[in-house]
Parts: C-alpha cells; structure tokens; sequence
C-alpha cells in the first residue's frame, strides 16, 4: 500500500570502509530496531559476530543486498547486512562496535522507553494509532516534531492516511515513512511511522486535528480476500493542542532565530605564514548552519565593511536536511576579497544573536575578527615615486664630484699639457651630463612609456593591445573586456600586474569608475549598472589618463556588499 515507503532515516557513525545505521534513535520496550550495516565497495562479506549484542537484544533475523550506482561517469557499489534487534529491557542501550569486512564500526545509542500504559488499553484491537509532539510548549517560529503511528496485525491491502491541515503552520514531511514491529500487550503488531515539521507562524494555541486512516484488512480465512476483497477498517489518531508563545518583547529589531543549535564558521582566511599581495584574490567561504530551522528563515549572508580591499560575493547557496525529527537548515556563500593596498587587511568581527529553545537564553555566534599582512604587488617598484624621472638631482650632486678635483689643484701651478687635460675631462664630463639631463627631461615630458618606445617597436604593440581592447569592447564578454584592457595597460606601463594596479595609477575618474565596475561584472554577482559594449570604449578611446609620478590617489574602492547580517 502506499504507506508503506520504507525510506530509513538513520543515525549514523562511522568507520573506514563501513558505516553503520540504526533506523530510528529513540523506541518503546517490545518494539524491533534495524542496525545496517553498509560496506563500501560491496562483494562477498561474512557475516560478522554478532554475539556482543545479545547482552541486550534478541536477533529476530539477518538479511543481506547489494547495490550498485554510476553517477557521472563513476561507479559505486555497497553490501548492506540487516539485522532484526529487540530490547530486552528499557534504558540507554549501547550498540557495541562490530567487526565488519575487516573495519570497525563506532557504537551507536539507543533510547528504550518502557511501554506506554494508555496504550495497552487498545491492545484488544487490531488497528488503532498513536500522536506525539515535542515539546509540549513552543516559540513563534521554533520548529516541532509531530509523530503519527499506524498499529495493524494482520494484513493490510490497502490504505490511506490523511495530511494535518492546520492554518499558521508551516508543515512539511521529515524523511519517509519508517516500518517495524511491536509488541503491545504481549500482541505482535506491524507499525508505520509518519514524522512532521511544524512551524507555527502566530502565537496562541496550535490546534493539530485528530487524523484519520481508512483502509482494507484481508482475513486468511476467508476465501474471498484471495480475490482482493476486504473488510474495510479505519482508525483515528487524537487530536492535540500545543501553546506557542511570542518573541521576547524585548528582542529588538535583530533576525529571530529561536533554534536548538546554531553555528556560524568562516574559512579561507590564510594563516600568518601565508603571503598575500595586493590584487591576489582570498577566497573566503561563510556557513550558516542551524537545527530546528528552514533555510528559508536564516539570515542573508555577507561580509563586514573592509578598509583597503574589495569583495566580490558568490550567489548563496541554500539547503535543509534532517537530523531525526528536526530539520536542518543551511545557508552558505563564498567571496572573492581582493586586496587593493599593501599593509594590514583586517576582518572585523562578526556576530549574530539566536535563541536557544532548549535554555530559553539568547546566544550568540561570532566570527572572531582577522588580520593578514597585505605585501604589494609583484613587480612594484621599490622606490619612492617622486624619485623616478628627476634630473635635477643626479646633475647637482655629480658636478661638484666631478669639479672638485679641478678646483683643488690650482692653473698656475699645473704644466700646460696637465691643465688641458682637466680642462677635456671636465668639459666631457659635462657633455655627458647635459645629454643626461635632456634625456630624462624628453622621457619625462613624453605621454608615458609608449612614447618612450617608439621606434623599438613598444608603439606598434601599444597600437595592436589597443586595437584588441576596442574589439573587445564592442561585445559582451566582461571576462576579455577585463583582459584586454589590462593587456593594453601593461604595453604602456609594465609595472601593472593586476586591475588594482592600474586603478591607483588612473587619474580620470570615469575611467577609474568604469574599470570598477567592469571588475563587478567579472567577480560580482550581477551587474545592473555596469559599463559596457560602447560606453567602455567611449571611456578609453582616446588612451589612458595616467597620474604623474608622485602623485598616484591611494584611496580604496568603497565596498560594494555592506554587512546586513
């Protein structure tokens, strides 16, 4: 029948090669369990020694099957052992490590719970069902476990149950529908198990309706139920109320988040003895992880305002699973920090208030604060600016040199020949230096090293690196658009390694504007106002406007994704 999904919702530990399941955590004395056992890899396995759980449980039986996937190309295969348990007594029970294939498997824990005394009353019957909810009080928004169980003996041939419709609750099913036996009143019964997630979104008395099951039972003895005639039956499950109250009045304005774990983590920040440089992206990955909530309900994600770097954040990624009877939820996003300046990038810290179901106190989850010490570029020169291109200085401070030993020995004194030879030495001396000093004074008048390069060769690779740029320019690829540009820079100005470079050595603003935005398109997750196709080249057409030396704007990008948590 349809019911009967058995799709196990397991509580897992692990070993190399083996892992071992119990298909529920918690069950009443009489009731049966499922260890799995799985090994990876399948083939032939013995059967282990089961003798260490006897101390506790009879074996009811074994079962063996294998299985075989391929996904994308790989193939997997897996042998699963099934062994059939019944407590022999209520308490914690330990599932002792078993030898399996060689590996060995962790314990397990299993709550036994001694048999429920209002159910016995129903034990004359060979159908009826049960609902729990936990816990029995509950906040706005916090998330309960709803259980339904199906008691029959005998055999069903069919048979439906009906869905909770309860309004100002979010409702959804937790794993499928769990399958086992027990016994009640020293009477053998086949059970499924149905387990729900509700939310309620108001405060006030949740009200769950009692739920009903109709179906057909088939008597062996009857000749006709060969035939798929049956008798129909059907059975209720109680109705129950739960009171749920308010937010805390004076919670504030901050996300609620009443869960029964939270974790927030970061990871990616390199490690003192990591180098980083400027225009080198760190790439950082934040996790949101919380039990007991949707991932609906979990705050967006992004980093706090950094000084002297930009960050480019991934599209997040979202997702909700289970532990048990409790939901899951998860939220992460990665991001691309690129540093712009050398020195100290620091992370301030990063906190987030939740509410602890369990306690009923808030908490708080951080992220501690980071720093890293940014080093510059590779290739960036290591003098002070304002001392390239200057050729006043080299000539004052070499005319002296070279004229003080002719101003010490005095003409009268010298020979004729002598004196002609100080008055040659000093006169190329000061050849050369007024060669010198015209060179660097045409370099430096000359509009950046293009000019400097012509006749060489360095103008017609400027010409076809500009050429490639407008090319690029005129389609929709951000990625070659980007390349492009930074190749023409580098034809001009070689010491510009990386778009951060050549952002502080622009000094027209549409131009610094542009390529900022340009950046965005490449690493950002959308681009709404970004320039492209003919703007770009509009920006560019006529060359680089490229700051003088000494004078280079040291100020940062402002960051483009505020901190909201």
């Amino acid at each position: 029948m349809c019911l009967l999904l058995c799709l196990v919702v397991p509580v897992l530990a692990h070993a190399a090669g083996v892992q071992a399941t119990l298909d529920r955590s918690s069950m009443q004395l009489g009731e049966t369990v499922t260890l799995n056992l799985h090994v990876d890899g399948g083939g032939n396995v013995a059967m282990p020694d089961l003798g260490p759980l006897q101390q506790d449980f009879d074996i009811l039986g074994r079962s063996q099957s294998s299985s075989l996937s391929i996904v994308n190309g790989k193939r997997s295969a897996e042998l699963v052992i099934g062994v059939v348990l019944r407590p022999k007594h209520a308490g914690t029970l330990t599932i002792p490590s078993l030898t399996v294939g060689g590996a060995q498997t962790a314990p397990l824990i299993l709550e036994v719970d001694a048999p429920d005394p209002a159910a016995a009353a129903a034990m004359h019957k060979s159908l009826f069902m049960e609902a729990e909810i936990t816990p029995q009080r509950a906040w706005v928004g916090q998330q309960l476990s709803y259980v339904v169980r199906l008691y029959y003996s005998g055999n069903i041939s069919s048979g439906s149950l009906d869905t909770p419709q309860i309004d100002g609750v979010q409702l959804s099913q937790v794993g499928g529908d769990l399958r086992y036996d027990a016994v009640r009143g020293g009477r053998q019964y086949h059970v499924i198990e149905r387990r729900y997630a509700l939310v309620p979104q108001h405060a006030g008395t949740l009200q769950i309706p009692a739920l009903g099951f109709q179906g057909e039972a088939l008597d062996p003895s009857d000749p006709d139920s060969f035939f798929g005639a049956g008798t129909p039956v059907s059975a209720s499950a109680p109705a129950l109320a739960v009171p749920v109250q308010a937010a805390p009045a004076d919670w504030g304005k901050s996300a609620w988040l009443p869960a029964r774990a939270l974790s927030l983590t970061l990871s990616g920040w390199p490690d003192a003895n990591t180098p980083v440089r400027v225009g080198q992206p760190i790439n950082l990955v934040m996790k949101l992880s919380a039990t007991g909530l949707p991932s609906e309900t979990l705050p967006t994600l992004s980093l706090p305002t950094l000084q002297g770097a930009t960050v480019y954040p991934d599209q997040p990624a979202t997702a909700t699973a289970n532990d048990g009877p409790w939901l899951v939820g998860s939220r992460q996003r990665a991001f691309a920090v690129v540093p712009e300046r050398a020195g100290t990038l620091t992370l301030p810290a990063t906190t987030l208030r939740w509410f602890d179901v369990d306690t009923g106190q808030e908490q708080t989850a951080e992220i501690p604060a980071h720093s890293i010490t940014v080093l510059p570029a590779v290739g960036a020169a290591a003098v002070s600016p304002a001392a390239v291109g200057t050729s006043a200085p080299p000539a004052a401070s070499s005319t002296p040199a070279a004229a003080e030993p002719v101003a010490a020995v005095p003409v009268s004194t010298m020979s004729h020949d002598a004196a002609w030879r100080w008055i040659a030495l000093a006169s190329l001396l000061l050849w050369l230096l007024s060669v010198l000093a015209w060179w660097l004074w045409r370099r430096r008048a000359a509009h950046g090293p293009a000019a400097v390069a012509a006749g060489s060769g360095a103008a017609e690779s400027v010409r076809r690196a500009r050429q490639a740029f407008l090319a690029a320019a005129r389609g929709s690829d951000a990625g070659a658009q980007l390349r492009s540009l930074l190749a023409w820079a580098q034809a001009e100005r070689p010491a510009i390694q990386h778009p951060g470079a050549l952002h502080t050595a622009l000094a027209d603003e549409a131009q610094r504007r542009a390529l900022a935005e340009l950046q965005h398109r490449c690493y950002g997750a959308a681009a709404s106002t970004a320039a492209g196709g003919d703007d770009l080249a509009e920006v560019f057409k006529r060359g680089f406007a490229w700051h003088e030396a000494g004078k280079i704007d040291a100020d940062a990008l402002p960051p483009l994704y505020p901190f909201k948590l």
